[in-house]
């Protein structure tokens, strides 16, 4: 079951250039209406970032697993599984 955590109110201080930043790309001259909204865009793109470099790591250890010759596998049971997870 996936719980929903309630919105929470962060405070940031940021000052010289970086402000300058958000200010520009918030408001009537920006692509956001308020800075809330431009961080949570922020930290919804890192997210998504984050997400496909995990994907990009497994996909990659998945094209090198199947393109392993067949010799190089060998037969688990699930007790050397469970065993191998446990050390």
């Amino acid at each position: 079951m996936s719980r929903t955590t309630p919105p929470t109110t962060m405070t940031v201080r940021l000052n010289g250039a970086l402000n300058d930043f958000v200010a520009a790309n918030v408001g009537e001259s920006g692509s956001y209406e308020n800075v809330s909204e431009y961080i949570c865009d922020l930290i919804r793109r890192d997210k998504e970032r984050v997400e496909q470099e995990r994907f990009e790591r497994l996909r990659t250890e998945l094209v090198h697993a199947f393109n392993a010759p067949d010799d190089s596998y060998r037969p688990l049971t699930a007790a050397d599984v469970i065993a191998r997870n446990k050390a």
